[in-house]
């Protein structure tokens, strides 16, 4: 490329390439800027929703039962909530009619349930334990250690004696197992995953000279997602050359492993680049290709949650119909005085590029073709640039005119100001600062 190793993923741009801006037209805004999701017509069924919920049912399981009880803890976690507290509150009360039962039959074996009255020359094996109520509530006082006093065990059956204490570490385990699942469940990071979010659509658009394919994510909370990396892979189904039909092939998607760019820092919205090169599995996909094309890329965002160290991944997927040909990204992240703003209503929203390539870039690299934007192109991220900065400029204008100008910004104004009454000279002696995404 000729800008050489820049990232990708940059945030505001640099001065040298910020200023491409010629007249806004009208016809630029097409109707993909709703902000919704586009479909061209109805493809296949997903294997990845849009929630990141793979779109899998598994039948005929061998012995699926006990494989799940085997690994209970598991189990345990991944179930519904409503199922967690159902086998919670079945846990304990079982334990204590089990044990309540086991009282009972002590008592009833020791004859303690035939003096209800109690005998002061009887000695029972539980005091105030007549029938299976008073057993049911000491086992509940035994192994919740509530002790009102009330009853207790005696010196007289050492197997109520074992018993009691065999419940207290039954219960001990209990307790251990049920918290611990509990908090493993509460303490998931499957629901952070609920606040990384991934653009409606992805796009295919010219960059630094290089048709590729882009996709948005962002992050909604303020605290961070460490060491965070993207990867993608492309689904399809293919037939080798032995003549076996594969439903589901995978085909990794290069977004930037071998220089490192799939490490991101994901404080604002970056934009995925996967560049279409001679080794990507859409380089001989043009726009035709690609509106009969059936495929569905599957993005993964991953990274650790700042609060918990626990690993978290988001997934979502882009159908053949999802991909919007000729498209850049609305800029969303802005420079407001000494801060910086992200405007989340502009995030799945999309403009279209006229200037575009509809061929593939497997035709493009053969005929060595360029495609180099017009003097008077569109670039409708520097215009809102633009805006911004003269919005910002009228907000303080009575502290400015109490300052002098500086020689910089008056060049930069008649710079724009000569650029309005002659748009056909070259782009790239004109520069000023502009505010986007990437």
């Amino acid at each position: 490329m000729s800008v050489g190793r820049i990232s990708r993923y940059s945030i505001v741009s640099s001065d040298e390439d910020a200023l491409r801006l010629t007249t806004l037209h009208g016809g630029g805004m097409n109707g993909y800027g709703n902000g919704k999701i586009h479909t061209r017509r109805k493809g296949r069924s997903r294997f990845v929703k849009k929630n990141g919920q793979c779109n899998v049912q598994f039948a005929n399981m061998d012995q699926k039962p006990q494989r799940y009880l085997a690994d209970i803890f598991t189990t345990c976690v991944d179930i519904r909530w409503r199922y967690m507290l159902i086998v919670f509150t079945l846990v304990f009360v079982v334990s204590w009619l089990a044990f309540g039962l086991a009282f009972w039959v002590i008592a009833l074996l020791h004859g303690d349930l035939d003096n209800p009255a109690g005998d002061d020359n009887f000695t029972p094996c539980v005091l105030q334990v007549n029938g299976f109520i008073a057993a049911f509530l000491f086992s509940i006082e035994t192994q919740t250690t509530i002790g009102y006093g009330f009853r207790c065990v005696t010196e007289e059956c050492p197997l109520a004696v074992f018993l009691v204490v065999f419940q207290s570490i039954v219960g001990s385990i209990i307790d251990c197992f049920m918290i611990g699942a509990i908090m493993a469940k509460m303490a998931r990071p499957k629901k952070r995953a609920q606040t990384l979010l991934f653009s409606h659509n992805a796009v295919i658009a010219m960059r630094d000279g290089k048709l590729c394919l882009m996709w948005r994510v962002g992050n909604l909370r303020k605290s961070h997602i460490v060491e965070a990396h993207v990867r993608a892979q492309l689904i399809k189904p293919r037939v080798t050359v032995e003549g076996e039909y594969i439903p589901l092939d995978q085909l990794d998607i290069n977004v930037g492993f071998d220089k490192g760019l799939d490490r991101i820092f994901l404080v604002s919205p970056l934009t995925i680049l996967h560049e279409i090169d001679e080794e990507s599995p859409l380089f001989e996909i043009g726009k035709q290709d690609l509106e009969t094309a059936d495929f569905e890329i599957v993005v993964i965002l991953e990274g650790m949650v700042e609060a918990t160290a626990m690993t978290a991944q988001a997934r979502s997927s882009y159908l053949a119909s999802e991909i919007l040909w000729g498209h850049r990204f609305e800029p969303v992240l802005f420079e407001e005085k000494n801060e910086y703003k992200v405007d989340y209503s502009h995030f799945h929203k999309t403009y279209e590029v006229p200037s575009t390539p509809r061929c593939s870039a497997k035709d493009i690299l053969e005929s060595k073709y360029l495609a180099a934007p017009a003097a008077n192109s569109f670039c409708y991220e520097n215009e809102l640039a633009f805006l911004s900065r003269e919005e910002e400029e009228e907000d303080g204008g009575e502290r400015e005119r109490a300052l002098s100008v500086s020689p910089e910004r008056t060049t930069q104004r008649h710079d724009f100001e000569r650029h309005l009454q002659n748009p056909q000279r070259s782009l790239e002696q004109r520069s000023y600062r502009r505010e986007s995404e990437i």
